[in-house]
């Protein structure tokens, strides 16, 4: 790959103050540095704005990428766990549970349309540039859902010779709208749309992913642009395998606290698991923001005796420190009822550490080595954690888990085969 890229920092910019990354947050990371990285590509960073596209200062970005990398690894940087963060630690590994719950209190919701940025990023904002449309890069990366809320900044960048390539996650708003903020199923179908309509070429991270955009593209009767999958990598911290050993019993869940990670079912499950276990009853860790429809999630934490003491939440934790609680637990839980590609999964299979997770399309794609349950199935659920508990694993054989190397390697084959 050679020449002008352009890739679409529009969500990146807004996450350059965040203390973690999501999944697509890291996603967008990593393709901002790799191509940054490639030798003989002159990468332009552009961001949208009124339906076109305006140049970031490369310099500024580059710097921000590397700034964004040292913090969300949170090892090189040698940074300190929180107050909050080392009383997690505490807590897990105590002889006995602690009387009430560690919990960060809820914060404001934050919504597409109005995202806090920092003073930094706006001053950047007001100094870019509107892009030339003399400025004709090869190629155009869009990794993030972002800048496809109408047609016009790809349908200029095709007048003008670019490759259109853009990133499809999952459809989640569309197939399950019930887990999604209202209104989020039409603006994601017309993102899709457009993407089917006017990228040259769409990037899926599973299998079932690609089926579900193939599927979406006959029923809105739209001819498909070609479609490769190319499952994502997971960053080095996570091949590392080993960890503490003789903790008391406890389990990790890493996510969003949303509706679709089906945690206020297992919050009930684990209040039958105090009844059935009583002071052997094992301790459980939410490692993740709160999203949408976390209400039940948050009654259960704040307001349901029998697992205060038991159930703890944190958020923001760095790779660093997520390795080490992951390491020391049981088992990595993943009772999600949906997922494009579960990224803290596949995180925990090439760690080696056991997985227990629900029985749906992306989980038999990405780890079917896993202890696969429905994610209903409340009784076999109590019984995997309960038996997991009593009896610690077997620790399996690290997953031969996807490297970004193998995802890009993927992108370039079948770049090169288009043109």
């Amino acid at each position: 790959m050679r020449g002008e890229v352009l890739f679409d920092a529009s969500r990146l910019l807004s996450r350059t103050e965040r203390a973690a990354p999501t999944g697509v947050d890291r996603v967008c990371l990593a393709y901002a540095e790799w191509l940054l990285s490639l030798p003989g590509v002159k990468l332009t960073p552009v961001r949208s704005k009124r339906d076109a596209l305006i140049v970031v200062d490369p310099a500024w970005f580059a710097e921000s990428v590397a700034e964004m990398r040292e913090k969300w690894a949170g090892a090189h940087a040698a940074r300190a766990l929180t107050a909050h963060e080392q009383r997690l630690f505490e807590v897990l590994r105590a002889p006995t549970p602690p009387a009430h719950s560690l919990i960060s209190p809820p914060p404001e919701p934050e919504t597409e349309t109005k995202v806090a940025r920092p003073r930094r990023v706006w001053r950047q904002f007001l100094n870019s540039r509107p892009m030339p449309w003399d400025l004709k890069g090869e190629l155009y990366f869009n990794v993030g859902h972002t800048s496809l809320n109408t047609p016009g900044i790809l349908t200029g960048l095709a007048a003008q010779g670019t490759e259109r390539v853009v990133m499809i996650h999952d459809l989640i708003p569309v197939t399950h709208p019930e887990f999604c903020r209202p209104g989020d199923s039409l603006k994601h179908r017309r993102r899709v749309r457009i993407a089917l309509a006017h990228a040259s070429r769409i990037l899926v991270n599973s299998q079932y992913t690609a089926d579900a955009v193939t599927a979406f593209a006959a029923a809105e009767s739209l001819y498909a642009p070609p479609i490769t999958v190319a499952h994502l990598g997971i960053e080095p911290v996570f091949h590392r395998n080993g960890g503490p050993k003789g903790l008391p019993p406890y389990f990790v869940h890493i996510g969003t606290i949303e509706a679709r990670k089906n945690l206020a079912f297992l919050l009930t499950v684990w209040r039958r698991l105090r009844e059935r276990m009583g002071p052997d009853t094992p301790r459980l860790a939410l490692i993740g923001r709160y999203g949408w429809e976390n209400e039940a999630v948050l009654d259960h934490l704040g307001r349901s005796p029998a697992i205060q003491g038991l159930v703890h939440q944190a958020s923001d934790l760095p790779d660093a420190a997520l390795v080490e609680l992951m390491r020391g637990a049981r088992a990595v839980l993943a009772p999600s009822e949906v997922e494009g590609f579960d990224l803290p999964a596949v995180e925990a299979s090439a760690l080696g550490v056991p997985l227990i997770a629900s029985d749906i399309p992306a989980h038999r794609e990405l780890t079917p080595h896993a202890q696969l349950i429905d994610p209903l199935d409340g009784p076999g659920w109590i019984r995997a954690l309960e038996s997991a508990t009593r009896r610690a694993p077997k620790t399996p054989q690290p997953h031969a888990a996807p490297t970004w190397d193998d995802h890009f390697e993927t992108v370039r084959t079948a770049l090169k085969r288009r043109r």
